[in-house]
């Protein structure tokens, strides 16, 4: 739609440590439209009543994992591009991140400013690209049914 501002892309952050949380909020809010989370299961509130396009979570947090976390939400939310932090090499758990939470992307923490806005506007691209595919896949559904509705008239006239 030419001449309408660009829409905020919805971040959505998991990091249980409160100053990781405020120091992403104080570094992209002018940017991204940003939903904090101190755990997995206020991610999840968040989810319920917040359509985002991006989900970045800590890897290591109480209770539950990041990968745990974005692995359980797969079903509810499958459109959000998941971004994993974690803060130690752990080979297992980037494996599993890719395996089983399906993460477009892992950083280390701390994370870099620059390199993550790149990750974040690629991630970007991608949802875009997947709900365009999902929009085009259904008006195709949609003709082909057309086409097959026409074509059993004509076969019946």
């Amino acid at each position: 739609m030419e001449g309408t501002p660009q829409e905020k892309i919805k971040i959505l952050y998991v990091d249980d440590e409160e100053n990781n949380l405020q120091a992403f909020k104080a570094t992209f809010r002018r940017d991204y439209t940003i939903f904090l989370a101190i755990d997995a299961n206020v991610a999840r509130e968040t989810l319920e009543t917040q359509e985002v396009d991006i989900i970045i979570t800590d890897q290591r947090m109480p209770g539950e994992t990041g990968v745990e976390f974005l692995e359980s939400i797969i079903p509810i939310y499958p459109h959000p591009i998941r971004i994993l932090l974690t803060g130690y090499t752990d080979i297992q758990a980037v494996i599993d991140a890719i395996n089983k939470g399906q993460v477009y992307h892992y950083l280390t923490k701390p994370w870099e400013e620059d390199y993550l806005r790149t990750v974040i506007k690629n991630a970007f691209e991608i949802y875009q690209l997947r709900r365009e595919n999902e929009k085009l896949t259904q008006a195709l559904i949609k003709s082909n049914d057309q086409l097959e509705f026409i074509l059993r008239q004509n076969l019946l006239s």
